[in-house]
């Protein structure tokens, strides 16, 4: 029996989206830009796909950029914020942003760019108070993630969002978590730009979008033949938007449905794994990502474990989920996400993450926690400690 539980990791792709890139390869491969009927063909399955992204976040087919995946949605978007000002000035983070998101920031602040990283509490949420203090003269952007893909709590997006806005500050959320596990309204969220990624909700690796906000300017990444509105030249990916296309569509139609039966397996492998001794919970309950479940391990003297010799052990038994310790050649380091939630060294090595998706079942929830208590045991009488 095999168990895949690191959706946040990526997702499977649906048949309804291979479908869709299996057309496009085989019937609409012409470049969209071109005006003959071929690529005319392709150029109406481009703005058909944005139209279907589009749906997922209540917002206009003209404000959604396709880039490669949430990476580059995040650069374009903080960099397109960045290079319209000759010198350097402030800009807003949280401090538990993905990598996609804090380290263009990093290559800024090396530039001369101000930087302020927001504080998070125990839970790892961004208080607003923070954001309202920190904001300065010169802040042009404040980027806040919307669900923290290790720990998965969920910000106060809307709140963080109107205080950026009245400031007058450009405000920007990597939402590729949340993106089809919650719903997403662009035209009731005070955001002006927002990054989702096609292999978070069951579509193909390599396609993403960056929502802008109508009469928001950027400056482009890659300059060339000027497609996306000139903010992402070259030739479309056709056959990955097309599939994304799709998988946007029917996540918008199965969003709350969806929601509301991951929170119950959700809750249910919670409840479960706190149960056995040696487990504690990572992250905001309350205000969490549907999908997401996070714990850190323990000795039963309460010394913490090492999280990635689980998910080894996990992996053996045919049970595929993800730790949130960073491991570089071989070596184990603390999640910097851990650290600035206030968790030693020590058991931010110690985090494992189980995140669930539309195959899972309440058979799959309850074996993983029967198995995951028989191998921490084993782990506890010989312990792989950190």
């Amino acid at each position: 029996m095999q168990i895949y539980l690191d959706y946040s990791a990526t997702t499977p792709c649906r048949t309804e989206a291979i479908a869709a890139m299996q057309t496009a390869l085989q019937d609409q491969w012409g470049n969209p830009s071109s005006l003959h009927e071929w690529g005319q063909r392709s150029a109406t399955l481009l703005e058909q796909a944005r139209m279907q992204v589009a749906s997922l976040l209540n917002a206009t087919a003209e404000s959604i950029i396709f880039t490669s995946g949430g990476t580059e949605a995040d650069n374009l978007a903080i960099f397109g914020v960045a290079q319209q000002y000759r010198l350097p000035q402030h800009l807003i983070i949280s401090s538990v942003e993905h990598a996609a998101v804090a380290e263009p920031v990093r290559w800024l602040a090396e530039r001369g760019w101000q930087v302020t990283r927001l504080p998070v509490d125990r839970q790892g949420r961004v208080n607003p108070t923070d954001l309202q203090a920190a904001l300065q003269p010169n802040t042009v952007l404040v980027s806040i993630i919307y669900g923290q893909s290790e720990v998965g709590t969920v910000q106060p997006i809307a709140e963080l969002g109107a205080i950026a806005q009245q400031h007058g500050a450009l405000f920007h959320t990597d939402a590729v978590q949340v993106a089809g596990r919650l719903p997403l309204d662009v035209q009731a969220l005070p955001v002006d730009l927002l990054s989702i990624s096609s292999h978070k909700l069951y579509g193909p690796q390599g396609a993403g979008a960056l929502y802008l906000r109508p009469g928001v300017r950027l400056s482009p990444l890659l300059r060339g033949g000027g497609q996306e509105l000139k903010l992402r030249s070259g030739t479309q990916a056709m056959p990955a938007i097309a599939g994304f296309g799709v998988a946007a569509e029917l996540a918008a139609a199965e969003v709350e449905s969806e929601r509301l039966r991951l929170i119950r397996l959700r809750d249910r492998l919670f409840e479960k794994l706190l149960a056995i001794p040696g487990v504690q919970a990572i992250g905001d309950r309350l205000h969490r990502l549907p999908h997401h479940v996070s714990v850190c391990v323990a000795a039963l003297d309460g010394t913490p474990l090492n999280g990635k010799a689980v998910v080894r052990q996990m992996n053996l038994a045919g049970i595929g989920l993800s730790a949130g310790a960073a491991c570089n050649s071989g070596k184990v380091t603390p999640s910097p996400i851990l650290q600035v939630m206030g968790y030693s060294d020590s058991v931010a090595q110690s985090g494992v993450r189980l995140t669930l998706g539309r195959e899972t079942t309440l058979a799959d929830v309850d074996w993983t926690a029967v198995v995951f208590q028989q191998v921490l045991g084993r782990l506890q009488l010989t312990p792989v400690l950190i």
